[in-house]
């Protein structure tokens, strides 16, 4: 697998409206979107930081794998999302053949028009990893 960068780190928060004026009238990070992701049960904002992204993740159900990891007293940084070169299918088999838990078999569409998968923070040791392509 072929990495690029560092597309995004996904921060997970119980309000955007809340936070997303320390990121941008303190910090001065460019905010360029916003969206909800139904079949995710999340909100996003998304702002620039060079190349990288962040995403601010806010749940919207009490379901949510967001409130959930909030609820078990997860706040800050959700996952780390890398930008792979040759395709998430290809990643996934990849990972797959070296024993990495996946929870995405396949890839599925996410928030700023990204091919995404997820692989289990307990084969990543304890960092959920979603993986990208444009």
């Amino acid at each position: 697998m072929k990495i690029s960068r560092i597309e995004h780190l996904g921060i997970a928060v119980q309000s955007i409206a809340d936070v997303l004026p320390y990121y941008t009238d303190v910090l001065g990070l460019e905010f360029y979107k916003e969206e909800v992701v139904e079949d995710q049960k999340v909100k996003t904002a998304f702002l620039r930081v060079g190349e990288v992204k962040i995403e601010l993740l806010e749940p919207t159900s009490p379901d949510s794998t967001i409130q959930k990891f909030l609820d078990n007293g997860g706040r800050g940084v959700h996952h780390v999302a890398f930008k792979v070169e040759d395709g998430v299918a290809k990643a996934l088999s990849e990972c797959d053949q070296h024993g990495i838990r996946l929870i995405d078999k396949a890839p599925r569409g996410g928030a700023d028009g990204l091919k995404i998968a997820f692989l289990h923070p307990k084969s990543t040791y304890g960092i959920l990893t979603e993986l990208c392509e444009e």
